[in-house]
């Protein structure tokens, strides 16, 4: 007789929005622990007052990220947190619970 497949629980992911006030920026992207710092992932979108905004789906934890803004770093003004990268500046933090 085959046997049931287990069911395993799925994992709770949440809709996490991130946001950029950037009116002249021309292009500006999400990146993080993520998706690999992988700079080109995830796009974001500007509206009308020039904010930039994309949401990730994302599980509970701790998350360290930052924008690629025009080709350059730039920081979170709204960040919850920081911390130091190898870098020699800092990554953004979001707690996601």
């Amino acid at each position: 007789m085959p046997q049931k497949p287990s069911k395993q629980p799925r994992t709770k992911t949440k809709r996490v929005r991130f946001d950029l006030h950037a009116p002249e920026a021309q292009k500006v992207t999400l990146a993080g622990n993520f998706n690999w710092w992988d700079v080109n992932s995830l796009p974001m979108k500007k509206d009308r007052q020039g904010t930039w905004k994309v949401s990730v789906p994302l599980e509970r934890g701790r998350y360290e990220y930052r924008f690629w803004v025009d080709g350059e770093w730039a920081d979170d003004p709204s960040a919850e947190e920081r911390v130091p990268n190898p870098f020699g500046s800092q990554n953004c933090v979001k707690i996601v619970s």
